[in-house]
């Protein structure tokens, strides 16, 4: 057996191994999320529209079923009536009895150049909201009835807290391959690392912005949600932004639900290559070199594990294929740590080839500065910011 490749196994598993320990560690000293206070300030909670998302119906009901102790005001924003979600959202708008005293679908027009879709729309929203909190939630997700109040009274608990937001997980009813490596993407690559950096105060210098409460006069400090002019990624830039102006982002452990299903190979690649664009404009080093580690040593032990093959090495094969089953189950093993789901015995495939995807992903998205979102396309910078192009027009 090579003592080589002997070592460079070693080295791979001991890395899986530290990282393992390290995050598991760190997900069971979670502090419990405080529970929904008996009053509260007045709320607009925005939601931004396009298309019809993956069970787009029970994801609405979700968002109008929300239960909160003060005055709660619940806004659907889309670009037109032409929107295929539109429908559905004045149909249960009409059947839903919601604790909100006030439910309103507006139409925002589609984007100027050098505009997000989604920024546009909460621009929108915000300036048809009464509420003395804000907060804005994402389409594909799926609330629970309790979790706003439960954000609302961590904000409260915090004078210092700019924003108080949700960690996320991923699941699907019926997964496909693409569901489950996304689903780990989230669950078991992003969310223990989320965790981690977190520590010791629950406290990010950036934003997850799938449902997060901010105090008005954090955002206004900072220059409001239009700060974010020109991002491809609003949420992790307002975040910075409060950061860096003395306010802290909170992320509390009361988990939400981002619902797929249906996601193929050729969607997963897209919506991954989107999420390693995100990382660019909102994510330190900091934050970022846990996973760049984990993955240098799944490619390590493949990369043995195939130079073993080729030379004959049948000993050193039969070790390197330690860490790459370690990687299998540790990625397994933190998913449900996070909420996650189990990952079917048909699926275990998808842990052990995902970190080479990523490192293919990570050079597409170098190479190609071009992304997909949501009906429209974005000509992004070296920053990942809106090139100057702005967003083309497709599907406008």
């Amino acid at each position: 057996m090579s003592l080589v490749l002997t070592v460079l196994i070693t080295l791979s598993l001991l890395l899986l191994l530290e990282g393992h320990v390290r995050l598991s560690r760190v997900l069971a000293r979670r502090p419990a999320a405080p529970g929904a206070p008996a009053t509260a300030p007045s709320i607009t909670v925005i939601r931004p529209v396009r298309g019809l998302d993956t069970g787009a119906e029970e994801n609405i009901r979700a968002f109008l079923e929300m239960e909160y102790p003060g005055r709660l005001e619940l806004l659907f924003v889309l670009d037109s009536e032409d929107d295929p979600a539109c429908p559905a959202i004045r149909r249960l708008i009409a059947e839903h009895r919601s604790t909100a005293g006030r439910v309103e679908l507006l139409l925002a027009g589609p984007p100027p150049p050098h505009r997000t879709g989604k920024l546009n729309a909460m621009l929108v929203g915000v300036a048809a909201s009464r509420g003395e909190l804000l907060a804005f939630n994402d389409s594909d997700t799926r609330p629970s009835r309790d979790l706003l109040a439960r954000l609302v009274a961590a904000l409260q608990a915090r004078p210092e807290a700019g924003c108080t937001f949700a960690p996320v997980y991923a699941a699907a009813d019926v997964p496909r391959a693409g569901d489950v490596a996304y689903g780990l993407l989230m669950n078991a690559w992003y969310g223990p690392t989320v965790a981690w950096a977190a520590e010791p105060r629950g406290e990010l210098d950036f934003i997850m912005g799938q449902l997060m409460v901010l105090r008005r006069p954090a955002l206004d400090a900072v220059g409001g949600v239009g700060v974010a002019e020109g991002q491809f990624v609003d949420d992790m830039y307002i975040g910075r932004r409060l950061h860096d102006a003395g306010w802290r982002n909170v992320v509390i452990e009361a988990p939400l639900r981002v619902v797929t299903g249906g996601m193929g190979p050729v969607q997963f690649f897209r919506t991954f290559r989107r999420w390693i664009l995100f990382s660019e404009s909102g994510l330190s080093f900091r934050f970022t070199w846990p996973n760049w580690v984990r993955g240098a040593a799944c490619w390590i032990a493949w990369g043995a594990l195939l130079t073993a093959v080729a030379t004959g090495d049948l000993g050193a094969a039969a070790l390197a294929l330690l860490p790459i089953g370690f990687s299998m189950w540790t990625q397994v093993s933190l998913q449900r740590a996070c909420h996650g789901p189990r990952v079917a015995v048909r699926h275990l495939w998808v842990p052990a080839v995902l970190p080479l995807v990523g490192a293919l992903v990570a050079i597409s998205a170098r190479l190609n500065r071009r992304v997909d979102w949501r009906g429209r396309s974005y000509d992004l910078d070296a920053e990942a910011r809106l090139g100057t192009s702005g967003s083309a027009a497709a599907g406008t």
